[in-house]
């Protein structure tokens, strides 16, 4: 049976994603495509899927300028040849409005934020409060509707804020229904897919697996795959899927940075050797990782070094393997979708505010073929793959952890002794959190070795040590984040054990920044 898919192109609006993310939630598959994309080309690579409407985004252009975005003629009408409902939200209302013969005019009030509008009957407003507080953010408005099309409400500044034409499919919002600030946002999206688009056959854990599982065991044949396995979720979930398909053939690398937490390297091949049976190398190469990395400050020069050191030491057993006689010829990745948005979307690569270590040089310099199973997952849909692929709940629940692990959370010239210091702080730090049953309301926690020492009195005496910093976070996506609001007791009971227990710190501190205006690691 097909899955059926909602098609999402985006004209460069902040929050294209976030409708993805909603429509995800609601288990009904969705791709993001920019506005340009040859739409007959696209449903040619779709077999597997069954799409059932159209979702147009919104965007910061208006479509009153000369080069403003737009679908031409031919896209368009291979988009009406589908015969399924659109949606337009924002920048998408207006430009319906336009190929449909409508008038929009520059407002004289525009309308950003919180604003109030009075919708009448439609199926999108099924189960909806008659009046309700949405968030907007356009400066021009339809002034003219096409003929056939019918207003369906109005905000309080007297602008049409959303239209419909059901005889055609054609559906429009003015407002964002996609963001938190819209109340039932996802009851009006809810009731565009399943109450217009039929929607049916949505998106299910088990049938990806089947799936996958056939098509990665069908293109290897008899080659062998290689995997750089860190322990994260997204790369041991993908590992496990791929290894499902093809067994044996597949060749995991687990490399020890001398970066990591407290005994993760020990509890990542112990898991994969003996509870999963996988075919791992494991590498020590803390050694060299700390001994590259002697005097260096600078974060972005951490990341540089890392990566290339994690690609040095790679490659290395990659030859040894073919030297072998064994035939690698593809490599598996944990790419997520959100990394693949980036690449095609309207906007392109979004402005870098700090490198993120990944392998994404190693097919180049290896001639390697890329498998990326998740390439089109979310990170929660890749938990649920992990969860029903057998991956224990404690390993898949796991918070976040940077590719260039501790390396950024000493916040100063790397030593032995420094990142033996922080990892048991952060042990401590995580063990109280279990203790407390805390872990799993917190999105991300963890420790920071701070680039300061202060005076402190331990057993009568003066102490001149170590200052260590804790970090704990709620948040979804990790686009924005709160700092969790300890008791008292907790941030007392932690700050105790750190200090009696980890020899070399004598004052803890706790970060109650939000993102923005500071971004969730230090470094």
């Amino acid at each position: 049976m097909k899955t059926d898919i909602i098609l999402i192109l985006d004209f460069g609006s902040q929050y294209t994603q976030l409708i993805a993310r909603r429509l995800r939630e609601l288990n009904v598959y969705c791709e993001i495509q920019p506005f340009s994309v040859n739409i007959k080309q696209y449903l040619s690579t779709k077999n597997n899927y069954t799409v059932k409407g159209v979702v147009l985004s919104g965007g910061p252009a208006s479509v009153l300028e000369k080069d403003s975005p737009d679908i031409n003629d031919e896209n368009f009408a291979n988009l009406k040849s589908l015969n399924v409902p659109i949606l337009g939200v924002c920048y998408g209302l207006q430009l319906l409005a336009k190929k449909a013969g409508g008038k929009i005019h520059k407002s004289k009030v525009r309308e950003y934020g919180h604003t109030r509008i009075k919708t009448s009957n439609s199926v999108i407003y099924k189960d909806c409060p008659k009046s309700l507080n949405v968030w907007m953010s356009h400066g021009d408005s339809v002034d003219v509707l096409p003929k056939g099309f019918k207003v369906t409400a109005k905000s309080s500044n007297g602008h049409i804020s959303s239209y419909e034409n059901a005889k055609e499919g054609i559906y429009a919002l003015q407002f964002h229904p996609e963001v938190n600030h819209t109340e039932n946002g996802l009851n009006i999206l809810k009731n565009f897919v399943f109450g217009v688009c039929k929607v049916k056959n949505l998106f299910k854990a088990g049938s990806f697996i089947q799936q996958k599982t056939s098509e990665i065991k069908k293109l290897v044949g008899n080659d062998f795959v290689i995997c750089a396995l860190s322990g994260g979720v997204d790369s041991s979930v993908a590992a496990v899927l791929v290894q499902k398909a093809i067994g044996k053939k597949l060749i995991c690398v687990h490399i020890d940075n001398g970066l990591m937490r407290k005994n993760e390297s020990k509890v990542i091949v112990e898991l994969f050797r003996k509870h999963f049976k996988f075919n791992l190398i494991f590498v020590d190469a803390s050694e060299l990782f700390v001994k590259r990395l002697k005097g260096v400050i600078d974060p972005e020069k951490k990341r540089k070094i890392i990566g290339k050191t994690f690609i040095d030491v790679f490659d290395s057993e990659a030859k040894k393997l073919r030297k072998k006689n064994i035939n690698i010829k593809y490599l598996v990745q944990g790419t997520l979708y959100p990394d693949v948005i980036e690449s095609v979307s309207f906007k392109g690569p979004s402005v870098t505010i700090k490198s993120h270590h990944n392998v994404g040089g190693l097919p180049a310099k290896m001639k390697l073929k890329l498998i990326e199973p998740f390439r089109e997952l979310f990170k929660d849909e890749v938990r649920n793959i992990g969860y029903k692929l057998g991956l224990p709940k404690q390993f898949i629940s796991r918070h976040p952890f940077p590719g260039p692990g501790l390396a950024v959370r000493v916040l100063s010239d790397l030593t032995k002794t420094k990142l033996d210091l922080l990892r048991e702080v952060d042990d401590v730090f995580i063990k109280e959190l279990y203790n407390f049953k805390l872990y799993d309301k917190i999105w991300q926690a963890f420790a920071v070795l701070l680039p300061v020492q202060s005076v402190g009195v331990m057993g009568d005496e003066r102490s001149y040590e170590n200052v260590v910093g804790l970090r704990a976070v709620t948040s979804t996506d990790g686009m924005t984040a709160d700092f969790y609001q300890f008791e008292k007791d907790f941030l007392t009971t932690v700050s105790n054990k750190i200090i009696n227990s980890v020899k070399g710190v004598n004052r803890v501190v706790y970060d109650i920044s939000s993102k923005p205006p500071a971004t969730i690691e230090w470094e």
